[in-house]
């Protein structure tokens, strides 16, 4: 595509867009992972640009061999396909960062013989004490630069005496100033941004080190993020700059848009410890990806003002990342779940059959491969279900009662206790006998217990369906009671009913 605005591209040419998504193999994706993944996939795809998957895996004690499967599994779940990265390969790789750690300590050599970074020595103790005085003195307490311009003969002092010193980027002595994609012009003042540290006294390199180099490397054009790390921008635009004095990467800084944080309850940033916040809970309640990365988009930016559900491809097309809102977003658990149901209904009916076979699976209703003629019920029961369901998971509940056989067949307690009394019985017995010999469709069906229980014993609707609706499906809540009667046939229809009599005897 051509017509985008010279403030989201500059000169660069559409297809050469390159983003990038960094989660951690932890074993957790939350949704404002996704937001992210999703914001940055359908950047990519708008401009016809590529999205790079590149794990961030140096903290090892965090790390778990499930957490990178999972982390893969996850993403190609909800359709958001990298082109580069692991277990796909590309020409920037490795893409694990534990895999390239030569290359950071090749880079931080190169910044240290420039004189871009240098090795501070203080102690942690040293530093407190300073920064405690700088507070005292009503002053900024960041990082003195204290080690910046030390004399040979100092830096011999301090390695007699055995101290391992840490490595610093020297800052810039001026404002750093860059326009966010989201967010308009920013500025961050010197005296704000002190040295910061880009290698540990152990030797292992940190987080505001990896990443810009990695982005230098892999030639990444825009990086949307969260909000929350937007303090570290200015340091890593410094050392962007820094890597292309020595010659690291293209010598391209990324453009930048911070995303907005997501809120849970009572306006409090969503946490992975949140419920409702793992990526894991909508899997196992059978959301749609389709419905949960719609909801997600909303959270933050809109395809339309008056326009809520929409597919993955009109949002690749309509994606624009300045028209994303600066403000934090409210997750409401409620709208997420109306449209993943909204999405739910745009399915055909085969294909929202096909979906449910797994939880009903799950749910020991169904083999993990129905046979043909359980294939039938199950298609023809989607017109009773589709436009009543939420999530997917809701199929057990909801058809468990057409599958299992006698032995399995349960009532809800709670549905017993409240519908198969008093005269639940004598309904019961009266619904038996008028649909023992009728013909077995739904209208048939309906028109013989109508005749029966309200023109015959003089029930209303609620008083005369209810128990036959319980001892069918077990629960007071169902599929339409007529035509769920045909789909379970009549000889199982019979016995349930016989079985419900009898408990209320």
């Amino acid at each position: 595509m051509t017509d985008r605005a010279d403030d989201v591209l500059g000169d660069l040419e559409p297809s050469k867009v390159r983003v990038r998504f960094p989660p951690s193999p932890t074993g957790l994706l939350t949704v404002g992972n996704i937001r992210s993944a999703l914001f940055n996939w359908a950047f990519a795809r708008h401009y016809g640009g590529k999205l790079i998957l590149r794990i961030e895996d140096t903290d090892t004690a965090r790390n778990t061999d499930e957490g990178y499967t999972y982390t893969y599994n996850s993403l190609r779940w909800l359709g958001l396909n990298w082109d580069e990265g692991p277990e796909v390969g590309g020409e920037y790789g490795p893409y694990l960062q534990s895999e390239r750690m030569d290359i950071y300590a090749d880079v931080v050599a190169k910044l240290l013989a420039a004189g871009k970074a240098y090795h501070c020595y203080c102690s942690q103790e040293e530093l407190d004490q300073r920064r405690e005085a700088a507070r005292t003195a009503g002053q900024h307490s960041g990082y003195d630069g204290h080690c910046r311009n030390l004399t040979p003969e100092q830096i011999q002092a301090y390695v007699d005496e055995g101290r391992r010193p840490v490595v610093r980027l020297r800052m810039p002595d001026r404002p750093i100033v860059f326009e966010d994609l989201v967010r308009g012009e920013i500025t961050f003042l010197p005296e704000n941004l002190g040295d910061y540290v880009l290698v540990r006294a152990n030797g292992y390199p940190l987080y505001p080190l990896v990443n810009p180099v990695d982005d230098a490397l892999m030639d990444i054009t825009h990086v949307l993020r969260g909000e929350d790390l937007l303090p570290s921008t200015p340091r890593q635009i410094a050392l962007y700059e820094a890597l292309a004095d020595i010659g690291v990467g293209s010598g391209r800084t990324p453009r930048f848009g911070h995303l907005p944080f997501v809120m849970g309850e009572g306006n409090k940033r969503l946490s992975k410890r949140d419920k409702g916040s793992g990526l894991g809970e909508y899997m196992e309640r059978g959301f749609l990806p389709e419905g949960l990365l719609n909801y997600l988009a909303l959270l933050g930016w809109s395809i339309a003002d008056d326009r809520d559900v929409f597919t993955m491809d009109e949002m690749v097309e309509a994606f624009d990342i300045r028209k994303v809102n600066s403000n934090s977003a409210r997750f409401d658990p409620k709208k997420c779940e109306a449209i993943n149901a909204a999405h739910m209904r745009m399915l055909p009916a085969d294909e929202f059959a096909s979906r449910m076979v797994p939880f009903l699976a799950q749910g020991g209703v169904l083999p993990a491969e129905p046979s043909a003629d359980q294939l039938a019920v199950l298609n023809a029961a989607v017109p009773l279900v589709q436009e009543r369901m939420n999530t997917l998971s809701e199929s057990v509940d909801m058809l468990g009662f057409l599958f299992v056989d006698d032995a399995q067949f349960t009532i809800d307690p709670d549905a017993a206790a409240k519908v198969l009394t008093g005269d639940a019985g004598a309904v019961l017995e009266a619904s038996a006998k008028a649909l023992a010999d009728v013909e077995w469709n739904t209208e048939a069906i309906e028109a013989a217990l109508r005749a029966s229980l309200i023109d015959g014993l003089g029930l209303k609707p609620k008083n005369a369906f209810g128990p036959v609706r319980v001892a069918i499906s077990g629960r007071r809540i169902s599929p339409p009671l007529f035509e769920s009667l045909e789909l379970l046939g009549r000889e199982k229809s019979l016995r349930r009913l016989e079985q419900a009599r009898r408990t209320t005897s």
